[in-house]
């Protein structure tokens, strides 16, 4: 099968033949037929985000089923899926709280290093970033990454729950469960961002001010519910959100990953408000912000892939989208070939699109 392989940083990704297994007992192979291009995948050729090379990027996929193994259940062969990397042991600590996406445990759903790769190359062993990797043909999974979709979800849009949707979206409803009639500040409206800004609608906020330095951004956000729209490039938005929402969010959110904008993220709030990083930061940086802001209770956490418990949440997403509450459509702004990722990438960097998805034959 045909692949785009990570080899150096700062180099682009080159499209290759490499080889892939059979099912293991737990595993499916799927025929991949979409894949979303997401802003993890750049760090990893910048280098902010650690990988092991060589690697298959891409973590945002869904596709056919074409195989699965023996102790497989409840997929088959022509079965459509999304996948994701919140897979899970099952048995850890974190699995056994109702946290699957912290699971300490998920060695367990890869195969170990002294049986044959999942993926090769003239026998050198081929990484799956995230456990995934997408930017490939087909994909060889372990059966926790994968859920099962009805058929009337075109797989192109469905794709997109595998990372952007679930983080964002997931960031509004299950990391800070956004009231309803409340107020809330989204910084950076990318993919996630607007992801962020569609849970927040979902949840019933009554104000989603949206933070960018490009015009074309704000007024997509505008599109996806933001009520209003705050250029950081040409004004202080801390003191613009304030003005704004009468004296502060009662929650924010960075969907950048900047260390800035989290500072930021945090002055905005009212008393007792939640700043959310969504964003990936980078995880030997270090973030500053001034200790007064505490004393009036506000708080600051984290949030990895939208706090989802994969097969639970993906459901209800989709239901939301079949009932026009959650719009897929509109977040891919541009579509290309496994060919066209180096492009794809760029067009990210400079800001051009929401959303790229590649889409297989």
């Amino acid at each position: 099968m045909k692949a785009a392989i990570f080899r150096e940083l700062e180099q682009p990704l080159t499209i290759e033949e490499v080889d892939i297994d059979r099912p293991g007992p737990r595993e499916v192979l799927i025929r991949t037929v979409a894949s979303g291009v997401c802003h993890s995948d750049l760090h990893c050729l910048h280098g902010t985000l650690p990988t092991k090379t060589p690697a298959i990027l891409g973590h945002e996929p869904a596709g056919i089923i074409e195989a699965v193994g023996s102790e497989v259940a409840g997929l088959k062969a022509g079965d459509h899926v999304i996948a994701c990397t919140s897979i899970y042991c099952g048995n850890c600590t974190q699995c056994l709280l109702g946290r699957p996406h912290l699971c300490v445990g998920r060695a367990d759903c890869q195969r170990p290093r002294e049986e044959r790769p999942r993926l090769s190359q003239k026998g050198v062993r081929l990484n799956q970033f995230a456990d995934l990797g997408a930017f490939a043909e087909q994909m060889l999974l372990h059966e926790r990454a994968v859920l099962k979709i009805a058929d009337d979800i075109p797989l192109d849009r469905a794709a997109l729950l595998g990372c952007a949707v679930t983080t964002g979206v997931g960031a509004a409803l299950n990391t800070a469960q956004v009231a309803p009639g409340s107020t809330v500040a989204v910084f950076g409206a990318g993919g996630v961002g607007i992801s962020v800004i569609q849970g927040a609608r979902i949840a019933g906020a009554r104000q989603i001010i949206a933070v960018d330095i490009r015009e074309s951004k704000l007024e997509i956000a505008r599109h996806f519910g933001a009520t209003d729209a705050i250029n950081g490039a040409a004004v202080d938005a801390v003191r613009e959100i304030k003005r704004l929402s009468g004296g502060g969010v009662e929650y924010s959110f960075d969907a950048i990953g900047n260390p800035r904008v989290l500072e930021q993220c945090v002055y905005c709030l009212a008393p007792r408000g939640l700043a959310t990083l969504v964003g990936a930061i980078p995880p030997d940086q270090k973030v500053e912000f001034k200790s007064g802001h505490l004393f009036v209770e506000k708080r600051i956490q984290g949030c990895y892939m939208g706090s989802n418990r994969f097969h639970l949440d993906m459901p209800k997403y989709l239901d939301l989208y079949r009932q026009g509450r959650l719009n897929l459509d509109d977040m891919i702004s541009r579509r290309g070939r496994l060919e066209d990722v180096n492009e794809a990438f760029r067009a990210m960097e400079a800001g051009e699109v929401t959303r790229t998805v590649l889409t297989f034959n």
